[in-house]
């Protein structure tokens, strides 16, 4: 840990909580005494560099490219997967993929100067899909000269629905009610929410086995493990594109490539597609996914928080950070992209990765986003990396984000049936209802919920198929339900009231507070 003047910090101990006994030099009972004590941790220790630590200008790149490289995955899927369906081309494609880079840029940046403040990359959302593809099931049928004309009026009514759906965040965010919300997340809630944020199949054995070739070279390994991986495997992947041995999928992703050199130079700008078309029911259902997406967004954040050696989010914070992303949505409708963004979960389990949770370098990652989006020349170069390596890269980050969220389950009574209650359903609705409406959702993305009202089926569909919007729901209603007045100690509550309020903790200020003096211009609300 590279910070030391906060190290009185990391063992703070609720109001509540007695003191030990003194020793009366009477034996413990048998069994009392077996193993060590390990005290709850409201920052963790193992990091290399926190929130507001930094490495060192060359390191800070490299690492800053690291985030880059992580969050181009689903910044290319989400493209592939949309615009071939929209009648769109491989040209167009590359457009969508450069104005989803450019605007993830922008936000992350703005999350980082006057959200959250925390380390984390705002991408791309798979929250979007359902309705993006209600939007483009509904134009199916009517008639176009052209399948490029069929696309440019599809990613209008898309701009359309993200502009007017992007009040839905902007208003819980800035009106405080989604900070007053966060309130009734007890650490007995954030397990299964956070966990189910990135569970995932976890392997974390090559860069493991790789770090012990040297010990000098072990903290560099440790750090650039991804670039290390990623290096090898494309090069053996570039290997069998040469051999003729790359797949269907492979040939389309290089022909995108090829057709993204062509626009060496392209600045995303307002209203890029054309005017923005405004239906009621393609906004009702883009609601649903804006709302998904605070919910995902705000489980990551409190493991961005504990990954970056910060206290918990205070609830200000949080509405703050939803307000911001709600304008950012809105800056997302007005330069055409094609889905709204939310916190990068498997940006978040780099930094545990790599031990690092410096804000600077998440800062520094958005100069390669915005600049690979308007150079789409070298771009292309590094969107040629196959999907299935990404997939692999995924399996790990996830899974370490799903471990964070486990570990709050420190700050509970783990031997009260009551919360292993809560606990137990929470996390399996989490996963199960889910998987239920995403197994039962066509090609087409209709789910389970039918009825003649297409922006409700979107709505519900959109809700229900998410896993961490579910598991707050289920485990909140729960939590604040059963016996809460009685389980105030057993939920954890008295390690989390402290970052409730602005003045609850001194350490808010210190990772949370705006940059230079901005504070003197902002309403307090806001702060």
């Amino acid at each position: 840990m590279v910070e030391t003047a906060n190290h009185n910090h990391h063992h703070h101990t609720p109001p509540n909580q007695a003191a030990p006994p003194p020793s009366t030099g009477v034996a413990p009972p048998l069994g009392s005494a077996r193993g060590p004590f390990f005290p709850p941790a409201e920052q963790l220790l193992q990091l290399h560099y926190c929130i507001h630590s930094n490495p060192s200008w060359v390191p800070t790149v490299v690492l800053a490219f690291q985030h880059y490289i992580v969050m181009l995955g689903t910044t290319v899927m989400i493209a592939t997967a949309l615009v071939p369906r929209m009648g769109g081309g491989p040209g167009d494609k590359a457009r969508v993929i450069q104005s989803l880079l450019f605007m993830s840029g922008i936000n992350t940046l703005l999350q980082t100067w006057f959200g959250t403040r925390l380390p984390t990359v705002m991408g791309p959302s798979f929250a979007y899909i359902i309705s993006v593809l209600a939007i483009i099931n509904d134009l199916s049928d009517s008639d176009f000269s052209s399948e490029h004309e069929r696309f440019s009026h599809t990613m209008r009514a898309i701009q359309g629905s993200l502009i007017v759906s992007s009040f839905v965040n902007i208003i819980l965010g800035y009106s405080n009610a989604w900070g007053k919300l966060t309130r009734f997340l007890s650490p007995v809630v954030l397990v299964p929410a956070v966990c189910v944020v990135g569970l995932g199949l976890f392997a974390r054995g090559f860069p493991q086995y790789l770090q012990h070739i040297h010990p000098v070279a072990r903290p560099m390994l440790e750090r650039f493990a991804l670039l290390v991986c990623v290096g090898i495997i494309w090069a053996f992947a570039a290997i069998l594109t040469v051999a003729a041995l790359i797949l269907a999928l492979g040939i389309e992703l290089l022909l995108t490539c090829s057709l993204m050199l062509l626009y060496r130079i392209k600045i995303p700008y307002p209203f890029q597609w054309g005017t923005p078309i405004f239906r009621a029911s393609h906004v009702f259902g883009m609601m649903g996914a804006a709302l998904v997406s605070s919910a995902e967004s705000t489980g990551t954040f409190y493991a961005a928080a504990r990954l970056a050696g910060a206290t918990s989010p205070p609830g200000h914070v949080f509405s703050r950070s939803i307000g911001l992303q709600g304008i950012g949505q809105l800056l997302e409708g007005i330069f055409g992209s094609v889905v709204g963004t939310t916190a990068s979960v498997e940006n978040v389990g780099l930094l545990g990765l790599t031990r690092v949770g410096s804000r600077r370098v998440v800062q520094i990652s958005t100069a390669f986003m915005i600049f690979f989006s308007i150079f789409g020349k070298f771009g292309a170069f590094f969107a040629s990396i196959p999907l299935p390596i990404f997939a692999a890269i995924y399996c790990i980050l996830y899974g370490i984000v799903a471990a964070i969220g486990i570990s709050f389950i420190q700050f509970t009574n783990n031997n009260s049936m009551r919360n292993i209650y809560v606990l137990g359903v929470s996390l399996f609705l989490g996963i199960s209802i889910p998987q239920y409406f995403i197994m039962n959702m066509d090609a087409s993305g209709h789910g389970p919920v039918r009825t003649h009202g297409g922006w409700f089926n979107d709505i519900l569909n959109t809700i229900f198929s998410s896993p961490p919007t579910v598991a707050l729901i289920v485990g909140g209603l729960l939590d604040n339900t059963l016996e809460a007045r009685h389980t105030v100690d057993d939920r954890g509550l008295p390690w989390l009231v402290p970052f409730y309020h602005k003045k609850g903790d001194s350490r808010n200020e210190e990772f949370y507070s705006y940059p230079l003096r901005i504070n003197e211009y902002i309403p307090t609300r806001f702060l």
